[in-house]
């Protein structure tokens, strides 16, 4: 018979976890039972014997009490064989779980693997057991997604927290660079200016332009004034080149409100038709790609990159771990409808079932086929690492309880056939 064929479709109970001392209790409750058993029907035999077998009911208690007794020291001698040595005597084949512990671990171990680690044994569970439309049921449910969300939710932070942000940083700075360092700067700006001053926005970008550049001015005139008195020669009056500084500071502001304010000023036409022919230039010229290029490597080797991309990592961090925290955030929603849907979309899709549980099944196979020596071999040493005698006496406070019902049994038995050959015995008389 297929060994397939034994595995039940349904789990199996679960065992009742006993305590050691509980345990113990039950093995010398047990013990004395059976050991009162054989004491009683060892003084019967010997009660009838000192009386003297007469009679026919005499001659059948005593066959009986010696069969008995004899079955039932036979069936001592067994449960107490199994675990230590009887009355202490170098009896061969005695104390067999001490002397053969290593041997039955190698061959526990080459169970397990013929038995539990088999490709078609486990490949014969995952169907019995239903795993893919079980799953889909599961994750359609609205309650179990978003606790599963949460979880992954929390394993992903728990991933980034473990990985060293100095690692991080480098990675990240390093693929900035590479992927910067590709483009062609001058080509590129330009084709995007092209698109910003597509449908006639010129104007626009230069209301814009100028807007900016009189609040910068506002906003900045005595710092400007000071940097312009650096630059003054110093045989120059303070009062005078303020007085330069403020009327050119000035002017240069109502020039620019006067290109705001007439679309028709010479300078603002000046300024369209060089806007106008930027992005061509910024395309085709020599000078202004190799201007974008130093550019590009002074931004690329300077420490503000580096800066960066460490603060953007923390950023994407604390964000990620505030959203992992909110059970209402955008993240985990996010997350539990994609679950919600997917389980919907696997119990609605019959071919995606079929395809899903074919994937599950080659997996097992292949992990069956790839680890099963592996984990027997775990098995195997974990039990030859056990101590012997710790180990015959953990399994004899699993077991003895049972083995001494033997005991009881081998002694009924043993009076049994006692009176039945007893019986032989007189009819051949």
């Amino acid at each position: 018979m297929d060994v397939t064929e034994t595995v039940p479709g349904t789990p199996a109970p679960a065992l009742t976890r006993e305590s050691v001392a509980l345990r113990t209790r039950r093995l010398a409750a047990a013990r004395r039972r059976a050991s009162a058993l054989l004491a009683a029907v060892t003084a019967l035999f010997v009660a009838v014997t000192v009386i003297g077998a007469h009679g026919t009911l005499l001659g059948y208690v005593q066959s009986g009490a010696e069969a008995a007794m004899v079955g039932g020291v036979a069936d001592w001698f067994a449960v107490t064989a199994l675990f230590r040595r009887p009355l202490g005597l170098p009896i061969p084949h005695t104390a067999l779980i001490v002397e053969r512990k290593d041997q039955f671990a190698a061959t526990l171990g080459q169970f397990v693997q013929e038995n539990f680690l088999n490709a078609e044994v486990l490949v014969e569970r995952i169907r019995a057991t239903r795993v893919v439309p079980r799953l889909s049921e599961w994750l359609a449910d609205q309650a179990n997604a978003a606790r599963l969300a949460g979880h992954v939710a929390d394993l992903v932070v728990r991933m980034a927290d473990a990985a060293r942000d100095e690692d991080v940083q480098r990675v990240l700075a390093s693929e900035l660079t590479r992927a910067l360092g590709a483009v062609d700067v001058a080509p590129l700006a330009g084709r995007a200016l092209r698109v910003v001053l597509a449908g006639d926005r010129k104007d626009e970008l230069i209301n814009i332009i100028v807007s900016v550049a009189d609040r910068y001015l506002a906003d900045h005139q005595a710092e400007l004034r000071e940097q312009f008195a650096g630059e003054s020669p110093r045989w120059v009056p303070e009062r005078v080149y303020r007085v330069i500084f403020d009327r050119l500071h000035g002017r240069l502001r109502q020039r620019l409100a006067s290109m705001a304010a007439d679309p028709d000023d010479e300078t603002r036409r000046q300024f369209r038709e060089w806007i106008a022919g930027l992005p061509g230039r910024l395309e085709t010229s020599p000078e202004l790609r190799e201007r974008g290029e130093r550019l590009k490597q002074e931004i690329l080797t300077s420490a503000a990159l580096r800066d960066w991309s460490f603060a953007l990592w923390q950023r994407a961090k604390d964000t990620l771990r505030a959203q992992a925290a909110d059970p209402e955030s955008q993240l985990r929603r996010r997350l539990a409808e994609a679950l919600v849907a997917g389980g919907e979309r696997i119990g609605s899709d019959g071919g995606l079932q079929d395809s899903i549980e074919r994937v599950v099944e080659s997996g097992a196979r292949a992990l069956a086929d790839q680890f099963h020596d592996e984990l027997a071999g775990l098995v195997t040493a974990t039990i030859e690492h056990w101590d012997a005698a710790e180990t015959s006496s953990q399994l004899e406070l699993l077991l003895g309880r049972d083995l001494q019902y033997i005991r009881i049994n081998g002694t009924v038995v043993g009076a049994s056939v006692g009176l039945a050959l007893h019986a032989i015995a007189l009819a051949l008389a």
